[in-house]
């Protein structure tokens, strides 16, 4: 699996997550696995992605694709996007700690 960390800023996140919404299945049939959505806590239309996908190719032809580009469009997405292709290397959770 190969990840994906993107970052841009929106016009307004509300209406650009409508669209984001409304292109999943375009990004399932495409490899995306999995994402996640992050808002900056002193600009709620800056905006960071992670996702999760078959491959850095399939990831890599999404990004490219027209279909991308015009929904980037739609939704508001303001200036060129900031992206990192992303291999996972380890993850962990710490366990929870009850204090009596």
């Amino acid at each position: 699996m190969s990840h994906v960390l993107i970052h841009h800023k929106v016009a307004k996140y509300e209406s650009w997550k409508k669209v984001f919404d409304s292109h999943a299945e375009f990004r399932r049939s495409s490899g995306e696995k999995s994402y996640q959505i992050f808002r900056s806590h002193e600009d709620p239309n800056s905006i960071t992605l992670l996702f999760e996908w078959e491959s850095s190719a399939s990831a890599k032809k999404f990004q490219g694709s027209d279909n991308l580009k015009a929904a980037m469009k739609e939704a508001g997405v303001v200036g060129p996007p900031e992206i990192q292709y992303l291999d996972a290397v380890t993850h962990g959770a710490h366990k929870s700690v009850k204090v009596i």
